[in-house]
């Protein structure tokens, strides 16, 4: 019998006894003769001993209770103040107390001095606009990372981890003293919410009602437009009354406690992952994933192959399986039809987003000459991205949500939000756009819930990080960050803000056209699938659970 049939058997005689444990021997039992000791007994084959010792661990993990204070609420709570507060923080450094201007001096003479970030270090446009690419860098090269470190540590005490480099990071931006220190500062603020962004999700959805799941989804994106609103006037507040460094010493000192709680609290477990806290259980999980290929023909199983590699040299040769399996990953999420097409009608979608955050204001001053276009602009947009991402989680939960009803969703709420959005720069009245771009914005923000819920559902559980990286990195590289210049070189050359506008807002039908052919895809719902490994089922179910049996485990 190869090696790799007998591992296969093992793990099928030690999975049994963990269904059906043996029965304690009876008195009667006892009085039966026992079988001859073998003479000389054969040394136990190391790839046995290291699935056995998985198992135990793995028994133990699960038998553990479940922490008394974390509730699915308080976690939910949790992470929606720290989303605020990464949202807050991207709105403090564009607002005009925090990030300032140059100083300035009139025909006479008579200049004003410079203030905030930019008037103290004296830097120009060019340099204040790194600032925000040297966060984007940070964010989108540490997304895949945390996501990949996901299955060889526990992601609770990765974001730990990234919250408090966050924190360190930011607070090191309220005491810099040049451009490339708060540059390098900001790099790590977006390398600390990487761990955040990629893994707060799953562990929502994993811990939320069955019939709430896009629902709790929603909640915890509205504090996106919450955040980034309430950024500005916090960060013109303290910068105007006090001094810009203030805004960042005080968020730092906001997040420190949940940065602090990420390590002295009993880790969380994600649906999909084994535990992954010793060398046994990594090196136990590299036996699997050789074990698979050596029934494919990929590595030899033999005298020399994994039966006589010790638990050690099975744990060193893991380190170099890391890349391998980070592109098998990627590749079953590029061939994954449903997943890749729910991305690219994001990238659509977020292009237009990204284009009107930057360049609404100017576009409403431009063509409807509003004095306080910033205003009305982030107000229309606080209102509508609060009350259209609750309400699309809330509409999904109520038509059932699986994948294709989400696509359907997408698709009409997108379709309708760019028909009200476009029709509104062809109005020619100021209250006449402001009526219908509010509509067009309420429907347009109900994708936002939907759109996640696809990326984590469409995907076994253990991949869930992993794709809510991706997906962050792509709306990113592809979306938000090339839209703004390229509206801008577009204007310029048209040199029409509505006009500009119109053909913008019409990226929306794009994005509305991809995510209807997502409703004719076979999207099968993946959140129940077993992991790769399927060593144990158990570690299949999240930590947190609220239901009759253990109310006092809630």
């Amino acid at each position: 019998m190869s090696t790799s049939s007998k591992i296969s058997n093992i793990i099928g005689e030690v999975d049994e006894q963990h269904q059906n444990p043996p029965i304690n021997p009876t008195p009667d039992s006892k009085n039966e003769p026992s079988p001859s000791p073998s003479p000389s007994p054969s040394p136990p084959d190391p790839s046995i001993v290291v699935v056995e010792a998985q198992m135990a661990t793995t028994h133990s993990k699960d038998s553990a209770p479940s922490p008394s204070w974390f509730t699915p609420k308080r976690l939910l709570l949790i992470f929606c103040v720290i989303n605020m507060l990464n949202y807050l923080d991207r709105g403090v450094i564009a607002s005009n107390g925090v990030n300032g201007s140059l100083e300035t001096c009139d025909d006479k003479g008579v200049c004003k001095a410079g203030s905030g970030i930019q008037g103290d270090f004296k830097l120009n446009n060019f340099q204040d606009g790194v600032l925000s690419s040297a966060f984007m860098v940070g964010l989108l090269v540490a997304s895949p990372i945390f996501a990949s470190l996901s299955k060889s540590y526990n992601p609770f005490r990765l974001i730990g981890v990234g919250l408090s480099v966050w924190t360190f990071a930011t607070a090191g931006c309220g005491i810099s003293f040049d451009f490339w220190s708060i540059a390098i500062c900001r790099m790590l603020v977006g390398v600390g919410e990487a761990s955040f962004i990629s893994l707060a999700a799953p562990f929502i959805d994993d811990n939320a009602p069955v019939a709430q799941k896009t629902a709790w989804l929603a909640m915890f994106y509205m504090c996106i437009p919450t955040g980034i609103a309430l950024g500005y006037v916090y960060g013109g507040f303290v910068g105007s009354h006090f001094n810009w460094r203030y805004a960042f010493l005080i968020e730092a000192f906001l997040m420190l406690p949940f940065a602090i709680l990420g390590f002295i609290m009993k880790p969380l477990q994600l649906k999909g992952f084994a535990p992954a806290e010793s060398k046994k259980a990594l090196a136990s999980e590299t036996v699997a994933s050789l074990t698979e290929e050596a029934s494919n023909g990929l590595v030899s199983v033999g005298n020399e192959g994994i039966g006589n590699q010790g638990p050690e040299k099975i744990f060193k040769s893991s380190g170099a399986n890391q890349f391998s399996r980070f592109a098998k990953d990627m590749k079953v999420l590029l061939v994954d039809k449903v997943y890749v097409v729910n991305v690219l009608g994001y990238i659509a979608y977020n292009f237009v987003i990204g284009a009107y955050s930057y360049w609404g204001p100017k576009a409403g001053y431009n063509i409807y000459h509003m004095s306080n276009a910033d205003m009305m602009f982030g107000g229309v947009t606080i209102v509508c991205g609060i009350l259209g991402t609750i309400s699309g989680g809330l509409i999904l939960d109520r038509m059932n949500a699986t994948i294709s009803n989400a696509f359907k969703l997408l698709f009409g709420a997108t379709f309708l939000g760019a028909i009200f959005c476009f029709t509104a720069f062809c109005i020619k009245s100021l209250y006449g756009f402001i009526a219908l771009f509010a509509v067009g914005e309420l429907l347009v923000f109900a994708t936002q819930a939907p759109v996640n819920f696809v990326c984590l559902h469409c995907v076994r559980p253990s991949l869930r990080p992993l794709s809510m990286a991706i997906s962050t990195v792509s709306i990113h590289i592809f979306g938000d960050v090339p839209s703004s210049p390229l509206v801008g070189v577009f204007q310029d050359h048209v040199n029409n803000w509505r006009t500009t506008s119109l053909v913008l807002t019409s990226v929306l039908f794009l994005a509305s056209g991809i995510w209807f052919v997502g409703i004719f895809l076979k999207g099968v719902d993946r959140f129940n699938e077993d992991s790769e490994n399927q060593v144990s089922k158990a570690n299949m179910k999240p930590l947190l659970e609220e239901n009759g049996n253990n109310p006092s485990e809630a």
